[in-house]
């Protein structure tokens, strides 16, 4: 596709606070028996424990300690016994993340008819640009209609990450326009920004089960979990764990419609579309900011 091969190459990189992070989160991921001290860590990225300490205060409001064990096994299996009552059974304010949230990001969405989404984008401008965000490059993706995509990709990368999105709308026209897609990028990834009296607008475009598993996505609170089975009877279908599996994985809206807080049923974070070492880092920065 043409829009690939002209892709602008002036992107934004990513910071190093989350280089820093990734680093760590796959060192830990690695040596995840024996514990690594914070002192060991330093040492293998060079850094100094003060330096390192730094580091994580500013990006996700955490101590390294902290952090590291918010991206435990242990940790997500906390998250999951944390509600007396089925997580999604929870009454949802239509077209709202949840009235009582007090650290999410507040979301009001429509779906595209079944016509529309059988168009395969057909008649849809997809504005689009790469962004400096917490997890890394960001792909924002909007319409006149709201943010219709969210992706993430390592420097190097876009180009397949542009592919891979524009791949599942391959009809829409597609224009690069970092002035429309500014606007969102800094108000999903500004804590600041989210507001119940100003929710973000999102439109899904996917199949009539995929959506359904999305919107179910949209019910998970800030900080919590559920498992894929949860969701599964959420949307009434409890033997379609499978299907929805690959519905979540399928989700085009990522972090925004918050995927990385499905996990298995023993609390394992299973795979993720962006990497498992992302969604680690999601979770942590969200531990961080509750």
């Amino acid at each position: 596709m043409n829009m690939i091969a002209n892709l602008n190459r002036d992107i934004t990189p990513e910071g190093p606070d989350y280089e820093t992070v990734r680093q760590v989160i796959e060192l830990i991921t690695e040596d995840y028996r024996d514990q690594p001290s914070l002192e060991a860590i330093a040492a293998r990225l060079n850094q100094s424990p003060t330096q390192l300490q730094k580091t994580f205060t500013r990006w996700a409001g955490l101590s390294p300690k902290a952090f590291l064990q918010a991206v435990t096994l242990d940790h997500a299996k906390r998250l999951l016994r944390q509600e007396n009552m089925p997580l999604l059974e929870t009454s949802i304010e239509v077209g709202l993340s949840g009235p009582s949230r007090l650290h999410d990001l507040f979301v009001t969405h429509e779906a595209m008819s079944p016509g529309e989404w059988k168009a395969r984008g057909g008649g849809l401008t997809i504005r689009y640009a790469f962004h400096q965000s917490p997890f890394g490059v960001a792909l924002v993706m909007v319409t006149d209609r709201g943010l219709a995509g969210l992706a993430f990709s390592d420097l190097g990368d876009e180009a397949a990450c542009l592919e891979d999105m524009s791949c599942r709308w391959p009809n829409a026209e597609y224009v690069e326009d970092r002035q429309a897609t500014a606007p969102y990028c800094e108000r999903i990834f500004d804590p600041g920004e989210w507001s119940v009296e100003q929710p973000l607008r999102v439109v899904l475009i996917g199949t009539d089960f995929q959506v359904r598993v999305w919107e179910s996505l949209l019910k998970i609170p800030f900080g919590k979990a559920v498992t894929y089975s949860d969701i599964a009877n959420d949307i009434g279908s409890p033997k379609a764990m499978r299907a929805v599996g690959a519905a979540v994985g399928a989700n085009p809206i990522s972090f925004v419609v918050p995927c990385h807080r499905a996990v298995g049923k023993s609390g394992a974070l299973t795979g993720y579309h962006w990497g498992l070492t992302r969604k680690r880092a999601m979770l942590g920065w969200e531990a961080g900011q509750a």
